[in-house]
C-alpha cells in the first residue's frame, strides 16, 4: 500500500499546496511504499513564517526549559528506538542493527544539547577598567535550516537541530526525499516532549524546496550534508544571500596499514568500515593503503575470503550484514564505477555485480566488491563511489602513502593502523584531513567534539555539533558595563529560582 508522506508545519502534518510528489521505495523489494509531497515556494514560505513567528518566544525561553524539553525528547528516543530504526530500514535499506546504531549516535548529540545551560555560558572579566566589567553572551540567530542526505535520515538531522534548538533558534528541516519518514517521527516526538508549535518544522522536497530555503530572507543559517558539487552550490548560494552556511561534502577516506600493524585487526576494521551500510557513509573507508608488497599481499589474502562470506540480504533479516543500496539508479551508478575500474586496469578480486537474492530479485542489491592494484590516476580512486567498493592502492613507503592522502582533493577522514607510536604521531600531525583515526577506522567524533573535514569535504568555517555547532548557531555579543555609585538594595530572604 502506498501512503502519503506530508510536511510538518507549525505543529501539525499538512499536505502542502504543491502538486508534485516523489516515489519512496523499499530498497530490499523494489516496491513503492510511499509518495512524498514535494514542497513548492508557498509551502516553504509557510514553514518559514511559522518558524519566524515562533522564534521570539523560543529565544526568550530559558536554556533550562529548552534543556528539559530536549531531555524529554531523548527519553522518547530511548523508548522508541526500535520504531525509528524500523522506519529507517524500510526506506533506506540498511540492516536494523546499523539503523539502531545511527539513532544512538544521533542521541549523543541530543544528550550534548541537554546541557544548554552549560554550553551557553560565556566569558566574564571583572575590572577591565576602573569600575568597568566586561562580559560576552551568545544569542540565537533566529530561523535556521538543515538540508540532510539519504544515508542517515535520523542521525544527520540530529547532528543539527538539537544544538540549534538548545541555542534558542527555530529550525526547518528538509530531509532527503528518498527516505523522508524518519523526519516526521522526530517532529512528532519533539512536539510530544513539549516543543512549542513552529519551533521545529519539516518541509519535504527536492531542489525547489532547497532553493526556496536558500532564498528566504528570514532564514539566517543553513546546514548541509551531501555530495561536494551540491555542497559547493549551497554554500555559494547561501553566502551570496547573506546567510551563514556549513556545507559538508564528499569524501574519499584512506586507511594506511603499516607492516607492523595487527593485520587481523586491520582486516576486521576494513570489513565494517568499507561495507557497513553498503558503503553509503561519508566516513566509509574506500581506499586501503598497505605499505610494502608483503603487507599488501597478506591483506588481500585475508580480506578476500571474508568479503566472499559477507552475508548480504534485506535489512530486516537479523543475519544480514549488508543490505541493499538506497535506489535502483544509485545501484546502477555504483555498478558503473565497477565497470570503469575494470576498464582502467584495476584487478577485480571480488566482483559484486550480478548478485541476485531469491525472493528479492527486484531489490537494489549489489555485492561487496574488492579491487587491487588501484593507482591514483584511476576514476575509482579519484571519485567518491558511495557504495560497497573497496580499492587497495599499494604504497612502497609510508611517505608515499601520506603524500597520496594529502594530494587528494577530499580531506574528510583518514586512519592509520600501526603499533609504532612515532609513526602514528607523525601521521596525526601531518595528514591533511579533518578527522583522524589511530587504529580506529571510522573516527567520527563524539557529540561533545565536532565533526567536519578539510579541503573539498567542507565549505564554511564551522564543523558540526559540539562546541563548533554552538558557535555556528549563535552570535557573539560583548558587553562592557560601568555603574554609577548608588544605593544598595536591602536584604532578601526568599530562595532565588532561575527556571
Amino acid at each position: 500500500m502506498v501512503h502519503a508522506i506530508q510536511h510538518f508545519i507549525n505543529g501539525r502534518l499538512v499536505p502542502g499546496t504543491g502538486t508534485r510528489t516523489a516515489s519512496v521505495f523499499n530498497p530490499a523489494t523494489g516496491e513503492q511504499t510511499g509518495a512524498v509531497a514535494l514542497a513548492n515556494a508557498a509551502d516553504v514560505r509557510a514553514a518559514v513564517d511559522a518558524a519566524q513567528a515562533a522564534a521570539p518566544g523560543w529565544a526568550e525561553t530559558t536554556p533550562l526549559r529548552r534543556a528539559r524539553i530536549l531531555n524529554g525528547f531523548l527519553r522518547l528516543l530511548e523508548e522508541r528506538i526500535d520504531d525509528l530504526a524500523a522506519v529507517i530500514t524500510a526506506e533506506h535499506g540498511k540492516v536494523l542493527s546499523d539503523a539502531k546504531g545511527e539513532v544512538q549516535r544521533g542521541m549523543e548529540v541530543v544528550e550534548f544539547a541537554t546541557g544548554a545551560p552549560h554550553i551557553l555560558k560565556s566569558e566574564f572579566t571583572e575590572t577591565v577598567g576602573t569600575g568597568v566589567d566586561s562580559h560576552a553572551v551568545r544569542q540565537p540567530l533566529g530561523v535556521v535550516a538543515g538540508i540532510t542526505p539519504f544515508n542517515f535520515p535520523a542521525m544527520v538531522p540530529m547532528w543539527m537541530f538539537p544544538v540549534a534548538l538548545a541555542c534558542g533558534n527555530t529550525f526547518i528541516l528538509k530531509p532527503s526525499e528518498r527516505d523522508p519518514s524518519a523526519a516526521l517521527l522526530l517532529a512528532a516526538w519533539l512536539k510530544e516532549a513539549g516543543l512549542p508549535d513552529g519551533v521545529f518544522n519539516v518541509v519535504q522536497g527536492d531542489k525547489d524546496a532547497v532553493d526556496a530555503l536558500l532564498d528566504a530572507p528570514a532564514v539566517q543559517a543553513v546546514s548541509f550534508v551531501g555530495s561536494t558539487p551540491i555542497a559547493r552550490y549551497i554554500y555559494q548560494t547561501a553566502t551570496a544571500n547573506g546567510k551563514r552556511c556549513q556545507a559538508l561534502g564528499g569524501a574519499k577516506n584512506h586507511m594506511i596499514i603499516l607492516p607492523d600493524a595487527d593485520l587481523d585487526q586491520a582486516v576486521d576494521a576494513l570489513m565494517g568500515a568499507a561495507y557497513g551500510s553498503a558503503g553509503e557513509r561519508c566516513m566509509a573507508v574506500s581506499v586501503a593503503v598497505p605499505v610494502g608488497q608483503d603487507t599488501a599481499d597478506a591483506l588481500i589474502s585475508r580480506l578476500t575470503p571474508k568479503i566472499r562470506a559477507l552475508k548480504v540480504g534485506p535489512g530486516t533479516d537479523p543475519e544480514s550484514e549488508m543490505g541493499p543500496l538506497v535506489t535502483a539508479p544509485h545501484r546502477d551508478k555504483v555498478h558503473g564505477y565497477i565497470d570503469r575500474g575494470v576498464a582502467d586496469g584495476a584487478t577485480l578480486v571480488v566482483d559484486g555485480r550480478g548478485l541476485r537474492l531469491q525472493g528479492y530479485e527486484n531489490g537494489y542489491f549489489l555485492g561487496p566488491t574488492l579491487f587491487d592494484n588501484v593507482t591514483t590516476d584511476m576514476t575509482i580512486y579519484q571519485e567518491e563511489i558511495f557504495g560497497p567498493v573497496l580499492s587497495v592502492a599499494r604504497a612502497n613507503t609510508y611517505a608515499e602513502a601520506v603524500d597520496w592522502i594529502n594530494a587528494h582533493p577530499y580531506g574528510n577522514g583518514t586512519a592509520i593502523f600501526t603499533r609504532d607510536g612515532d609513526a602514528a604521531r607523525d601521521f596525526a600531525h601531518r595528514i591533511q584531513a579533518g578527522m583522524v583515526g589511530i587504529n580506529v577506522p571510522i573516527p567520527v567524533p563524539m557529540a561533545f567534539h565536532s565533526f567536519g573535514g578539510w579541503k573539498d569535504s567542507l565549505f564554511g568555517d564551522h564543523h558540526m555539533h559540539g562546541p563548533e555547532g554552538v558557535r555556528f548557531y549563535t552570535r557573539l555579543k560583548t558587553i562592557t558595563t560601568r555603574w554609577p555609585t548608588g544605593i544598595r538594595a536591602g536584604a532578601e530572604f526568599a530562595m532565588p529560582t532561575m527556571a
